[in-house]
């Protein structure tokens, strides 16, 4: 098999593929394995391969010797990747930090006991900003992730790893978490898809928590379909999770595609957006046009309050989700004498940004700082909830850039936070509303680089994005 080939291997594409005996699960399975280690050497994506993949494959060989087609799940034998803060049994989970070094997962995530009910095959874990505190994939405690596009740039984060391996074709999907922007920036970076879910559509249950009023895990593919057949296999009601929902119950209903309202942020809140952002967001809104769709500006003044809002929040919960992290209950290589220095030995294992995060997090929930800055934020967040729920009200969807930049170098924002930070401008809104976003690349490259633009839903509408999402892909791309 090809490089070109398994590159260009989409999870319909494969299914077909493996139904009509075109390859073997296990040649297909050591194709990729072989494929994907030698990529990795320059990109870096994976923490670790599981070298079990080809046991898997043989086992679906076996098994595809006796089922009829109808009876064969989407994803069987579909290798794929797991982001290292969602949890596969027996397997090491780390979160790129070094204080979770040999922790092996006792159980496995919702999200990962779906896709073994469905037969997919994990080919390892991939590389992420520690905690998922990062927007670049250089804040693991073990490598710097690189964007396939470009070896000296970033491939956005937390999820790059994620990202990195599916558009490198090391994979054909992967799963990343979404607190601030982790799917839909990575995939932004990296030119593929990625779909940050409504908030309880997909449950949380082993995932390392974060934020966890803002998590949310999501699929990251090649094109829109295969996001919606891994998100309807992922999604549903966990009795482990009290978030989680039945997606059924209050999904959106459906609607002819070109009777989808689409609305443009009049303030566009686009001060100091990149030329080239600005540029290739626009080719993407004269396509629209040009197809007859209605568009509206619409007004969401309250955006304004969002990254600051979300700073505050994200920080306070993951102060109060890492102090789990004391060396007792979980493994630790450092042991003090007493339980105290055991603590301080553990907690001197985080890195900078999750120690910055965890500072600020504690300060605002500290007395006489929580009514200052806490639920103030909490506030505007309502302010927020309400402004999409009154543009929802005029449209089905709404149009942004994922990112202000397009991917940046290794290194050049490292040392300064806030410019980090801002990454996530177009991206946070969603997560402290709790709605859906999905990314789809721009009509055409700038400096050779991918471009990202989001359409964002109301609650519970991925159908109506992914039925806009494959139009525009069909016609724009020929997908």
């Amino acid at each position: 098999m090809s490089e070109k080939f398994l590159k260009n291997l989409t999870i319909k594409k494969f299914y077909q593929s493996l139904l009509k005996r075109e390859f073997s699960c296990y040649e297909v399975i050591s194709e990729f394995l072989s494929f994907a280690k030698k990529e990795d050497k320059k990109i870096d994506a994976f923490l670790e391969f599981f070298e079990d993949a080809k046991n898997k494959a043989h086992q679906i060989d076996l098994y595809l010797e006796k089922e009829v087609p109808k009876k064969v799940p989407l994803l069987c034998g579909i290798p794929c990747a797991i982001k290292d803060n969602i949890l596969i049994e027996g397997k090491e989970a780390t979160a790129a930090s070094k204080i979770l070094k040999n922790y092996f997962a006792p159980y496995d995530a919702f999200v990962v006991k779906k896709l073994k009910e469905n037969k997919a095959i994990f080919l390892g874990r991939t590389n992420m900003d520690e905690f998922a505190m990062g927007s670049s994939c250089e804040y693991s405690a073990y490598k710097v992730t690189k964007n396939p596009f470009d070896l000296e740039r970033v491939p956005g984060g937390s999820s790059g790893g994620s990202a990195a391996a599916v558009a490198s074709g090391e994979v054909v999907f992967a799963l990343g978490s979404d607190t601030g922007g982790s799917i839909r920036q990575p995939a932004s970076f990296c030119g593929v898809v990625g779909l940050k879910p409504t908030y309880g559509s997909v449950s949380r249950f082993g995932l390392i928590a974060m934020a966890s009023s803002l998590d949310q895990i999501g699929p990251i593919t090649k094109t829109v379909s295969d996001a919606e057949i891994v998100f309807n296999l992922i999604k549903g009601k966990d009795l482990n999770d009290a978030t989680s929902v039945n997606y059924e119950k209050f999904k959106k209903r459906k609607k002819e595609v070109k009777k989808i309202k689409i609305g443009i942020l009049k303030e566009m809140f686009l001060k100091g957006v990149q030329k080239e952002v600005l540029e290739a967001f626009s080719e993407v809104v004269d396509f629209f046009k040009k197809e007859k769709f209605e568009i509206k500006e619409i007004s969401l003044d309250s955006l304004k309050y969002a990254l600051p809002s979300y700073y505050i929040i994200m920080s306070a919960e993951a102060s109060s989700n890492l102090a789990r992290y004391d060396g007792i209950k979980y493994p630790s290589s450092l042991e003090g004498e007493t339980w105290k220095d055991t603590y301080k030995q553990t907690r001197g294992l985080f890195g900078e940004e999750v120690v910055r995060r965890i500072i600020l997090g504690t300060f605002v929930l500290s007395s006489g700082y929580i009514e200052a800055f806490y639920k103030k934020a909490q506030k505007a967040r309502e302010l927020i909830k309400l402004d999409f729920k009154k543009a929802f009200k005029e449209v089905d969807v709404i149009l942004v850039p994922t990112s202000p930049t397009l991917p940046f170098k290794i290194g050049e924002k490292i040392e300064d936070p806030l410019k980090m930070y801002l990454a996530d401008t177009f991206t946070i809104p969603v997560n402290l509303a709790g709605i859906c976003a999905l990314n789809l690349s721009t009509l055409k490259f700038k400096n050779n680089l991918p471009v990202g633009f989001q359409i964002i839903g109301d609650y519970f509408s991925e159908d109506i994005l992914f039925d806009l999402g494959k139009y525009y892909e069909r016609l724009a791309f020929n997908i």
